[in-house]
């Protein structure tokens, strides 16, 4: 498989709807160039991940104008696509934060097939802000989620869900191989977002994609770095800060041999299926 991480920027200087056409366009132009079977965005690429007053003015539903267009670029390039997250606009959720409107936002990725259908999308289970920002503004996911793809299952997680290895360890209960992570991760935590990365792959014995941002938004200067790391914890590639296209041949066979060259997964005592 072919994977294709796509560094976009974010400018808060760029309107959103600009934007969101660079982004469908960089989908269609990745696939030509490269022959990905696999396309990768980062997290709230549309608004920015630090900008929280944009939240609740650029919150769309999932037949909203990014849904749309990211629908339309995979079915154009004939890839699947997973286009980050965007803030989502549901119904007023119990115990969840709503607006003023009444509606409770939540920061949601999205999967698309090769046809350009919707299959899966999963609401970030944890919230970055420590009593601010995401943790207040928007609502928690409660579900682990994982997609079939032809040649492997890949688990889905976002950004601050790095930190919590529980969820890949779920992920993985749940059959991924490929742990797909869109991030807007700040360049104040860079090293924290390359060990992470690291370690998540190499206790899941898994392929681990993750994709920053570029550029500074809500005032806060973001990583980049997009990584790809291997089950053994061998970084493949890795991005620099700026606006990028990162691609990788993975060898999926690698997963199962790993797995069972070192079968650690097999020792697991304590939380063990």
């Amino acid at each position: 498989m072919r994977a294709s991480l796509i560094q976009i920027g974010v400018d808060p200087d760029e309107p959103v709807e600009s934007r969101r056409e660079r982004a469908a366009t960089f989908v269609r132009d990745t696939h030509r160039q490269t022959g990905a079977d696999l396309v990768v965005l980062p997290e709230l690429w549309t608004v920015g991940a630090f900008a929280y007053r944009e939240f609740a003015p650029q919150a769309e539903a999932l037949d909203g104008p990014t849904v749309t267009a990211m629908s339309a670029a995979a079915r154009d390039a004939g890839v699947w696509l997973h286009a980050g997250s965007i803030v989502e606009r549901a119904p007023a959720a119990e115990g969840q934060p709503t607006t003023d409107d009444g509606a409770t936002l939540f920061n949601t990725s999205l999967v698309f097939d090769p046809s350009g259908a919707l299959v899966r999308t999963y609401r970030k289970i944890h919230r970055f802000g420590f009593d601010k920002g995401e943790a207040v503004l928007m609502g928690a996911g409660t579900e682990v989620v994982t997609a079939a793809l032809p040649e492997t299952t890949i688990g889905l997680a976002t950004c601050y869900d790095l930190r919590f290895p529980e969820l890949f360890r779920l992920l993985v209960d749940a059959g991924a191989q490929l742990l797909v992570i869109p991030a807007g991760w700040p360049e104040r935590r860079r090293e924290h977002w390359t060990l992470l990365a690291r370690a998540r792959a190499v206790e899941n014995q898994a392929y681990v994609l993750a994709c920053g941002s570029a550029g500074t938004n809500g005032g806060v200067p973001q990583a980049g770095h997009s990584i790809v790391v291997d089950p053994w914890g061998e970084v493949l590639a890795e991005a620099d800060a700026t606006e990028t296209v990162l691609t990788v041949d993975l060898d999926l066979s690698r997963v199962a041999r790993t797995r069972a060259d070192f079968p650690a997964l097999r020792d697991r005592v304590l939380g063990a299926r």
